[in-house]
Order: structure tokens, then C-alpha cells, then sequence
């Protein structure tokens, strides 16, 4: 019996049988646009990422998987030379050749075909790991889904709305990049943060037992004190003394930090009560309510009441300027219309202004006229840009406008202009619009070029 309430007992992590299906030629030259170097990593180390995906948490708690199933599909006319990389990963590599005139293989007939006898299987697999962005899995996702399975996808470039809402967790292009990278860098001599502790392009940051540095305020952190500072340190220390609100306490972090977005605070504070139920009936462990006990026992994330329902968020990998539906003003400082609105709540564009947005697009061309482009390196002097001028913008939005001009095509270079630049996140924000199943006039795709151009475009027409 008093094994059986070991808390340690209690906390073991979840094992979940998984079949993993990857899409090579969608994954591959997805991430060669947006970094060569990951491209290179994920083609030629299978073994590696595939080790760093073993284990996880989300909102329920810690979890390791057990792929039972590896499938990788590729077309051997062009990738035949990262072949032998996956065999010895322990994958079942499926040749898709091409069959049309235009190039198009088979890799999503056959993805698709194996992913549905899976399902169908004696075995019966937890969860189902898609690694590909193409929007044409979201039937075979939702049919994992009515199937009572978990769902994960990877994607290397940008995917539709829909795509990723119906999916349990996404592991974004930027994740993936670092993902498969991480550890390199050790590897080789670096002096860099031991692997899992801080997201690559981090800037460093104290550990959650110290002061962060006075120069470096802590995004969001709690009104009425730092944060982090030693006497509110005590006072987390004494309310998370309890079995309860310790399992609360990692809850609530699991919750945030699993996510791929700041988490509206109806949600943390579920998290917090699944884990420790006695916390309303005591208000909060004595604080009065669930914002002041999430200051005092996890103060080192941050939090804001608005927008509505207000939000909470990892300062490591988001900031204000990342809050969802954060359009507040058009051209001219005027509210934002109905079509920004929607455009932000369909596919997730940045709800950045007009004038933020044009600070943003000219700080990443004069960026890359300077410094050579390097994803990490480059989001983050853009983001200091971008906040020296005045303008908020976070580290998210910077990696997810880098992310669509890469996408269509756009090389940052020293040749490159600000209207450029423009350019090519207007064509990427229509595109998602378009793939959205958004009905665009004419007059609709001018007001969105205008928006998200920063104005840029509108100075080459004249």
C-alpha cells in the first residue's frame, strides 16, 4: 500500500507505443530553406533526432515513446544517398519513384496506405507521428483522431490551420531545426548549454533558483516584484511545499512549455487543478486566487490578462509581442479590419501593425546586407532591431516571417532589399490565406500586401 502512494511511483512517465511516418523529399527540402545545416542533419543522423524524440512531456505529464513502427518515404532518383542513412536507423525505407511527368512521386499514397493498415493493426500504437507539412494529411489525421490515437506532427516549413489544429502537439520548422542540430555544437568544442536546458538562439538566461541580470528584465514577469528575486523565491518555495502543489507546479510547467504558442490561462489553471484538485477549496494555497499563486509558485513564466482570456508563456521562447490575436491597430494607427482579424485567427500571421510590420521586413534586410544569414544569429539581431526601434515584435514572429520568405523562395542575402523582402511575406501570407480556403477579391489581396508589406509595397508603386 505504501508503495502504491510513492509519489515517485506516481510521476513515472507514460510509454507510449508509436508508429512514426516520414515524408523525406517534404521534410528534407523544407528544411534546406530554412537551414541547410539541419537539412544535412536530419538526412545524414537519423538515429540522433530520432533519440531526441524518446522522450517528451505534455499537459498529462512525462512520457517516453517506443517506435515500434519507422517508416521513411523517398524518392531514391533524387535521395537515394541518404538511404542507407535511415536503414541503419532502423527505418523502413519504401522507394517512391516518380510516376508523372511533373516529378510528383507516390510517398503520400504509400504514407498513407501504411499509416491506415497501422491503425488496423493487432498491435494497437498511442500515438501516430506524421513528419511532413503537407496539408493532404489532415484526413488521414483526423482519422487517427476519431480512432481514439495521438497525434503528432513535424513539419519543415509552414503548414495549414487546419493541419496543425487537428493534430495533439506540433513540432514546428524552427523546432525541428533545432532538434535535429542539437548537440552538434558540444560535439565539436562549442561552449554551449548542455542539450534539452535552453532552445538553440536562446540568450542565455539564469536558472530559475537565481536573479536574472538587470538588463535583461524577464518578459511578462508578475506585477509587484521581479520574479525572481530571493524573497519571492522563498515564498514559491513555501507555497509549492506540498506534494499537491508541487505536482501543480510541474503541471502547469508542462503545460507551457509543451505548447507551440503562449497558453490562455483558463487552460494553465486546469492543468494546475487536475494535479492538485484541494487547490480552489484552499484559495490557491492562501494567495487569494490563481494568477497570485502562479506568481508565487512558478514565477519564472510570464503572464499577461490581455488580450482576452490573457495568456501565459515560456519568457525563453516567447514574449507580449506573441500573443495571439495581438492585431491592435491598422494603417494609420486605426483599428484593424475584419480581414486582418481573420487572416490572424485563420493562419496564424503575426498580428503585427503596419508600421511594426515595416520595421521588421527593413531590419531583416539590412541584416542580412551586413551579416551573413544564419537562422539563429540572424532572428536574433533582427529581434533587437526591431525592439530598439520601438517596436514589439517578438522572437517567434522574427523566426515565422524568416521562415515564410525562405519558403517562397526568397535568398537572404547581401543583394537583398527591404521591398524584397516585402515581397515575398506578402506572396507567403496570401498563400496561407489561399490554402486556408480563404475567398480573396482582388481588392482583399492588395489590403493584406499592404498590411503585412509594412507599406513597402505600396512605395515601389509609386
Amino acid at each position: 500500500m505504501t508503495a502504491a502512494l510513492d509519489p515517485s511511483r506516481l510521476d513515472a512517465p507514460r510509454r507510449l507505443r508509436t508508429a512514426m511516418f516520414v515524408d523525406f523529399d517534404n521534410v528534407y527540402i523544407g528544411l534546406r530553406r530554412l537551414d541547410p545545416d539541419a537539412a544535412e542533419a536530419f538526412a545524414t543522423d537519423p538515429g540522433h533526432w530520432l533519440a531526441e524524440l524518446e522522450s517528451g512531456s505534455d499537459a498529462d505529464g512525462d512520457f517516453t515513446r517506443r517506435f515500434l513502427v519507422r517508416a521513411c518515404y523517398l524518392n531514391p532518383s533524387v535521395f537515394s544517398r541518404f538511404r542507407p542513412n535511415f536503414t541503419r536507423a532502423g527505418f523502413q525505407v519504401v522507394d517512391c519513384p516518380s510516376l508523372t511527368q511533373q516529378g510528383k512521386s507516390s510517398a503520400d499514397i504509400n504514407l498513407v496506405l501504411d499509416a491506415v493498415d497501422a491503425l488496423d493493426a493487432d498491435t494497437r500504437y498511442d500515438e501516430f507521428v506524421i513528419v511532413s507539412a503537407d496539408a493532404d494529411f489532415t484526413p488521414l489525421v483526423q482519422r487517427c483522431r476519431a480512432a481514439d490515437r495521438r497525434v503528432t506532427i513535424i513539419t519543415a516549413s509552414p503548414a495549414a490551420s487546419a493541419y496543425r489544429a487537428v493534430a495533439d502537439t506540433v513540432i514546428t520548422a524552427d523546432d525541428l531545426a533545432e532538434l535535429v542540430t542539437a548537440g552538434q555544437a558540444a560535439a565539436e568544442g562549442a561552449d554551449v548549454p548542455a542539450a534539452g536546458t535552453e532552445p538553440a538562439g536562446a540568450e542565455p538566461e539564469a536558472p530559475a533558483a537565481a536573479p536574472a541580470p538587470a538588463s535583461e528584465p524577464e518578459p511578462g514577469a508578475p506585477a509587484g516584484g521581479s520574479g525572481r528575486g530571493g524573497a519571492r523565491r522563498e515564498e514559491a518555495t513555501v507555497s509549492a511545499s506540498s506534494p499537491g502543489s508541487l505536482a501543480a507546479r510541474r503541471a502547469v510547467l508542462q503545460r507551457v512549455r509543451s505548447a507551440d504558442r503562449p497558453v490562455p490561462t483558463g487552460a494553465v489553471a486546469q492543468a494546475a487543478q487536475k494535479a492538485d484538485p484541494t487547490l480552489p477549496g484552499t484559495r490557491w494555497a492562501g494567495t487569494g486566487g490563481f494568477l497570485p499563486w502562479l506568481s508565487q509558485a512558478v514565477p519564472e513564466l510570464g503572464v499577461a490578462a490581455r488580450p482576452s482570456p490573457g495568456y501565459v508563456w515560456d519568457p525563453k521562447r516567447f514574449g507580449e509581442a506573441d500573443l495571439p490575436g495581438a492585431v491592435a491597430e491598422g494603417p494609420a494607427g486605426t483599428d484593424a479590419t475584419a480581414l486582418e482579424r481573420q487572416v490572424v485567427a485563420v493562419t496564424d500571421t503575426p498580428g503585427l501593425s503596419r508600421d511594426n510590420y515595416r520595421v521588421l521586413l527593413t531590419a531583416l534586410a539590412d541584416d542580412v546586407r551586413e551579416h551573413p544569414f544564419e537562422r539563429t544569429a540572424t532572428a536574433r539581431r533582427v529581434r533587437d532591431a526591431c525592439q530598439a526601434a520601438g517596436a514589439a515584435v517578438g522572437r517567434s514572429t522574427v523566426n515565422t516571417v524568416i521562415s515564410g520568405v525562405l519558403y517562397v523562395g526568397l535568398e537572404l542575402d547581401e543583394t537583398v532589399t527591404a521591398v524584397d523582402v516585402a515581397e515575398a511575406w506578402a506572396d507567403n501570407v496570401v498563400g496561407l490565406c489561399r490554402g486556408a480556403r480563404m475567398e480573396l477579391t482582388e481588392a482583399d489581396e492588395v489590403a493584406i500586401d499592404d498590411w503585412v508589406g509594412g507599406g513597402l509595397l505600396d512605395d515601389l508603386e509609386d
